[in-house]
């Protein structure tokens, strides 16, 4: 990751509580890059965060962890969200959705805003990655 820029890595529970955390954490780190893109890399991790603990074996257990890392390279974010998976599921864009939608535009906003996106699998769960492109 240092090839990257790493500029930083976080741990935090698996609780929508932890969700303001993580996105104040990744707002810190940016502060000071004056990326045109900030407001939509805070506005995704809060969707993958929150994502993460609906959705993966991290929220349903009392000791699931997230971990947001976020790194720039030639102005380019790169932020991974990792999380514990979930066997039998997968990341998808829900049908229909639209800015109107009441649920379910995480992907679909990830999609929309994001350069690039994906998603795999490791030995220590899930990562789901977007990237922002600078000026």
């Amino acid at each position: 990751m240092r090839a990257l820029g790493l500029l930083g890595r976080v741990e935090v529970p698996a609780q929508v509580a932890a969700v303001p955390r993580a996105r104040r954490y990744v707002h810190d780190l940016l502060k000071g890059l004056d990326h045109p893109h900030t407001d939509d890399a805070l506005l995704l991790v809060t969707e993958l965060v929150t994502n993460a603990v609906r959705h993966s074996d991290s929220g349903r257990g009392p000791d699931g962890r997230v971990i947001i890392a976020v790194a720039n390279h030639l102005g380019t974010l790169h932020i991974d969200v990792v999380d514990a998976g979930s066997v039998g599921q997968r990341p998808r864009l829900c049908a229909g959705v639209s800015p109107d939608s009441g649920g379910g535009r995480g992907l679909w906003l990830v999609q929309e805003l994001s350069s690039a996106w994906g998603w795999y699998e490791t030995l220590a769960g899930r990562v789901v990655w977007f990237q922002l492109g600078g000026r």
